[in-house]
């Protein structure tokens, strides 16, 4: 796309994105026609560029080792996004590597972690993995870290063990309930329903001394457990694989929380930092759990806590006394983990935009993996260097040049916490708030080759279906990525029939600290399974070390034709947001959302709410006002668009389109929650599909007494959101309303 306003002289930006100011024409300003919007040519010709072969290079490159944050191969990458992005040919206005000092932590190579059962002469009879097999010959590598729990505090806790199913609260209530002493045991779990830390956090509650993590063929494999049924064989998690994960409850760097960990912040005390697991924790594989699980004594568990390892599971406490290891048998887990400070690096690649600079859209993924990482997070990554070359090799032949800057980003140390990205975002808060249009997340390019999966805010609906309608779905058919979409994942919208669901987003990924602390419209874009054909909550291999380039070429997408289908949508979305005249965020696809959350409200909460004297009125009142703001809003763009407007009207249109996901934020509305402020989006634990702070705290009030202190927070809470609503539709009003 060629441009009437020049870059003139733009100032190459520094460190993070420091990209210029919005410059004012000297010149009468011109009107704006459609020769300055998006250019469908330059549309097409990306869409033509983008090769699945250079997409399965980029993989067997980024996955040929493991690249454990901060490690020399993780260094070596981000040299080779550097080199990429200043490439002559292929690549951008310029490319920086801040680089953060984050605490991190480890397994010690010289005392490895290790699971036993002993007898009580202290006589080992059985000892875990300490690493996989080496079904492929990657296992083995010395790079290759050992599983384990990162943030799992040292210890050597020894005990009878107990079965917790998924360690939620509930779960352990369950074993007191059968008479279980749960006062210095060890608890296995499975992993599922709550959160890694989360187990840990609840077995300490109640007096366990320390926990064990397996995932259970039931979750991922659909019951299947055999070598011969797992990989190499086919997709399946093989008997010895163990997720890795970070066991942090929150995000970002531990010891500097809503600072950036530059090398002058200041630093928390690491003994006195909370959101550790209390107590030592390990993973091991199913191959170990069933050892373990089969051989244990007492009740038998009840049938939603049963699995796929071929024999009934019982709650313990304790071995029974004609199994393998005795009755006197405990069981020992010994943790060495240690913390350390390291230097970990963002690779940042910028074009600079040719009409309003000062306008960013961000598409970002994280680099780090636990082992090889070819599904997470390489195929995001080799999808984002396939990307990046065809649009940096446009702009070096001078034939496109964004309307709005473009701002790359390979996230370090994602693994540990969403460290790159948040740290990112806390020093650069204050711009990125003011100037962020959307941030586009490609983490797991690709989890398996059925269909598209996208999460996201409202507002980016109506962009990634337009781009999803213009694309062809691969493999035979003839479906457009939309259609095909629709077959899998789908909903009956009130405005527009039926649709492909857009999934809402957590803070599994690099778009939390986007969402959540800047109030930036986001989305996360993948291809995933057919949910019809296996009940996996993730591909099998997921943080193992065989999650490898061959595991993705044999099972996943041995042609790369999916890799290339969201490297278009991707790229359909981040040019659309780029170089549209108008940003095409549609804000009345938040009122579908509203309107669904108050009837959720009214309709599960309101006869209570009523006795407690609390009424939804102002609620209803401020979602209907809010409708109606975003409908006269949308009049107003079309009239411009058909109009002859001037540059002013369309950047203070946009602005309002921009700014609208911002104010739904309100740092005060979760004291508890760390850096979670989005009143819609927050974690929702109360089991109304409502707004999240309000129907939080009417699950806790509930049984609580007229006039109680959590009766007041349920009061809070709705006010809380009725200012959010309100302040949305004062920014969606005509600018000169005050």
């Amino acid at each position: 796309m060629k441009w009437a306003v020049g870059l003139g002289a733009v100032a190459l930006l520094g460190l993070g994105i420091i990209l210029g100011h919005f410059a004012i024409p000297k010149k009468a300003d011109p009107l704006v026609g459609q020769d300055l919007d998006l250019d469908l040519g330059v549309l097409d010709t990306v869409m033509r560029q983008l090769e699945a072969n250079r997409i399965r290079e980029n993989l067997r490159e980024l996955a040929r080792e493991p690249h454990l944050a901060t490690t020399p191969r993780d260094e070596a990458l981000v040299q080779l996004l550097l080199q990429r992005w200043t490439d002559p040919e292929s690549g951008l206005d310029a490319a920086k590597n801040p680089t953060y000092e984050v605490l991190l932590s480890f397994p010690s190579q010289e005392q490895p972690n290790r699971v036993t059962v002993v007898n009580p002469n202290g006589s080992i009879l059985y000892t875990c993995r300490h690493s996989e097999e080496n079904l492929t010959g990657e296992q083995g590598s010395a790079d290759v870290v050992q599983p384990y729990a990162a943030y799992a505090p040292p210890g050597t806790p020894q005990g009878p063990l107990v079965y917790a199913n998924r360690g939620s609260e509930e779960d352990f209530k369950t074993l007191q309930a059968q008479g279980i002493q749960l006062s210095g045991t060890i608890a296995l779990t499975r992993y599922g329903g709550v959160g890694r830390v989360t187990k840990a956090v609840n077995a300490a509650k109640h007096g366990v001394a320390g926990v064990l993590v397996y995932t259970d063929p039931a979750d991922i494999n659909d019951g299947h457990s055999l070598p011969s049924e797992t990989f190499p064989y086919s997709w399946r998690l093989p008997p010895s694989g163990v997720e890795r994960g970070s066991y942090y409850e929150y995000f970002g760097d531990p010891l500097t929380p809503y600072l950036p960990a530059t090398h002058s912040s200041y630093r928390l005390d690491p003994a006195s930092v909370s959101g550790f697991p209390p107590i030592p924790t390990q993973p091991i594989g199913f191959e170990d759990a069933k050892q373990l699980l089969c051989n244990l004594q007492g009740n038998l568990a009840p049938n939603t806590w049963q699995g796929s390892l071929g024999c009934s599971y019982r709650l313990g406490s304790g071995f029974r006394p004609d199994g393998d290891f005795g009755s006197s048998s405990q069981v020992n887990v010994s943790v060495y983990n240690r913390l350390e400070l390291r230097n970990s690096s963002n690779v940042l690649g910028i074009i600079k935009g040719a009409v309003e600079p000062d306008r960013y859209v961000l598409y970002g993924n994280h680099r780090d993996s636990w082992v090889h990482g070819a599904v997470d997070p390489s195929s995001g990554t080799a999808v984002l260097l396939e990307l990046s070359r065809v649009l940096g090799t446009l702009l070096k032949k001078g034939t496109w040049r964004p309307r709005r800057s473009i701002v790359f980003a390979s996230w370090g140390a994602e693994e540990f916490g969403l460290i790159g990205s948040t740290e990112f975002t806390e020093e650069f808060f204050s711009k990125l708030q003011e100037r962020a249009v959307a941030y586009i997340n490609v983490d797991i390019a690709v989890f398996a080759n059925a269909t598209l999966r996208v999460q996201g805010t409202p507002p980016v609906q109506s962009v990634v279906f337009s781009s999803a309608k213009q694309i062809p779905a691969p493999g035979p058919g003839g479906l457009s990525i939309y259609d095909n979409w629709i077959r899998y994942f789908n909903r009956s919208s009130s405005v527009y029939g039926l649709v492909p669901s857009l999934g809402t987003l957590g803070a599994g990924s690099d778009y939390a600290p986007f969402l959540h602390f800047l109030g930036i419209s986001s989305m996360d874009i993948a291809y995933t399974y057919d949910r019809s054909k296996t009940t996996a909550r993730i591909y099998p291999t997921y943080h193992t070390a065989f999650d490898t380039f061959g595991y993705v070429e044999k099972f996943l997408d041995p042609d790369f034709s999916s890799h290339r289908a969201v490297a278009q949508t991707a790229a359909s979305v981040l040019l659309r947001l780029s170089d549209s005249l108008f940003l095409p965020l549609n804000v009345s696809d938040y009122s579908e959302t509203l309107r669904t959350f108050l009837q959720a409200a009214q309709r599960d909460l309101g006869a209570l709410l009523e006795q407690h004297g609390i009424s939804l009125g102002p609620l209803a009142h401020a979602v209907a006002k809010f409708e109606s703001a975003a409908s006269l809003l949308n009049q107003h763009r079309v009239t411009l668009q058909q109009g002859r407007a001037n540059s002013l009207q369309v950047r203070m249109l946009n602005d309002q389109l921009m700014l609208l996901e911002r104010t739904f934020l309100n740092p005060r509305a979760f004291p508890e929650e760390r850096y979670y402020s989005h009143v819609l989006w927050a974690p929702r634990t109360g089991s109304v599909a409502t707004f999240p702070g309000l129907a939080n705290a009417f699950s806790k009030a509930k049984d609580t007494v007229p006039g109680s202190a959590a009766w007041a927070e349920v009061q809070r809470q709705l006010s809380i959101v009725v200012m959010a609503l309100e302040g949305a539709t004062a920014t969606l009003k005509p600018v000169a309303d005050l």
